[in-house]
């Protein structure tokens, strides 16, 4: 409902909040050299990242070579994080292209990782208009930071100089 009611943000926040240097209180677990991972706020589920190059793009035409494999290098290792810390069954990745495709951020584009369980879809929705999560986003950030921490003392150059090789 605070997404629904609450005001529109003015602005891109995939371009504000990455640039805010705030990582706690805006979700973002990850910062590479041409992308970077946030959580997302308005979650399908528990664990639902959003991975966006910092360039405000909107088409896949528009990236660069190295921000693709980024992009997907990123998307790999966050898939690996959260298959250790939440234990989903499977997952749903995908990018929406223009507003009626479904896409909230139509101008910045971004790749949606949602975990997903058996079962992870109930009545709540349709019955109460409302989607259950089952953990608090400050208790999801705390388990997923030390992880994506890790990944990032194991491969360090992604951050300085993406290689592609982690």
């Amino acid at each position: 409902m605070k997404y629904i009611l609450g005001k529109t943000p003015k602005g891109c926040i995939l371009c504000s909040k990455p640039a805010e240097k705030n990582d706690k209180k805006n979700f973002v677990l990850f910062r590479g050299k041409k992308c970077f991972v946030m959580m997302n706020i308005f979650p399908y589920n528990n664990g639902h990242l959003m991975i966006a190059p910092y360039r405000h793009i909107a088409n896949l035409e528009e990236m660069s070579a190295e921000e693709k494999l980024e992009l997907m290098d990123v998307l790999s290792f966050s898939i690996k994080i959260l298959n250790k810390v939440i234990k989903p069954e499977g997952f749903n990745a995908g990018i929406n292209f223009g507003r009626v495709s479904g896409a909230g951020i139509e101008d910045h584009l971004h790749l949606h990782l949602v975990p997903r369980w058996s079962g992870d879809t109930n009545f709540m929705p349709i019955i109460a208009n409302t989607k259950v999560v089952s953990e608090g986003l400050e208790e999801t950030y705390k388990r997923l930071i030390k992880e994506f921490k890790i990944y990032e003392s194991y491969c360090p150059k992604i951050r300085r100089e993406f290689s592609g090789k982690c």
